[in-house]
């Protein structure tokens, strides 16, 4: 299942124009990550430029162009919402952001002024410091009610998170992104997707401000 989770992360990034690499393919259990393995994706803008602000602790689409590198952490506790109480009660949500995970991170990132083709790369064995990496948390949803939502914001920026993102909001971009007579064989996760809108399972975010509309009103696809 975590691949399944993280596939959507890198597809939500890697569609918005970010270089994105996955940290592990293996899966650990029966022993404590290294700093390493803490993360699971880091990821890095090509076009961002200095005189650019930074991001929002909601991290949107529209606020992806205001964000150059991060460190990106996946919990995909998907019937969960992070109340207060969980946040505190779950100190593993945190261990990326401890010193020695941060120490591995930013060796995965060019030093400012250099080019690394392909995207993030080390160069001459060191990287960027700790705090010009972005730390973000991916999770599920937030409390909605006041004022647990405001406390749970309060507690995941004390912790040292930067942005967090929603999976609703990443699987709403894509849904937008995915064109039905595209055939996706490099993404199993856009090709579901385009299923799913082929068949009207799931509808383009767009949509819901106009009822009534559906694939009649749109009229044929093309073959």
């Amino acid at each position: 299942m975590a691949a399944i989770d993280e596939g959507i992360v890198r597809e939500y990034f890697e569609q918005n124009g970010f270089f994105v690499r996955q940290m592990r393919k293996h899966a650990v259990q029966a022993r404590r990550k290294t700093g390493e393995e803490e993360i699971d994706l880091v990821v890095y803008n090509p076009t961002w430029s200095r005189e650019r602000r930074k991001p929002e602790f909601f991290l949107f689409a529209n606020e992806l162009p205001y964000l150059h590198r991060a460190v990106v952490s996946v919990k995909p506790w998907h019937t969960d919402v992070f109340t207060p109480g969980t946040l505190k009660s779950s100190p593993e949500l945190f261990r990326f952001l401890e010193e020695n995970v941060q120490r591995e991170a930013v060796k995965f990132f060019p030093l400012e002024g250099t080019t690394v083709a392909g995207g993030p790369g080390t160069v001459g064995g060191e990287g960027a410091s700790a705090d010009e990496v972005t730390k973000i948390l991916v999770l599920p949803a937030l409390p909605t009610q006041e004022p647990f939502r405001s406390q749970s914001i309060e507690l995941l920026k004390a912790r040292g998170v930067d942005c967090i993102i929603s999976f609703r909001a990443m699987l709403l971009d894509l849904i937008d992104k995915v064109e039905v007579n595209r055939h996706y064989r490099k993404s199993d996760t856009l090709e579901v997707i385009r299923i799913l809108k082929n068949y009207d399972l799931v509808r383009d975010p767009q949509l819901d401000f106009l009822p009534g509309v559906g694939r009649e009103a749109r009229g044929p696809k093309s073959r």
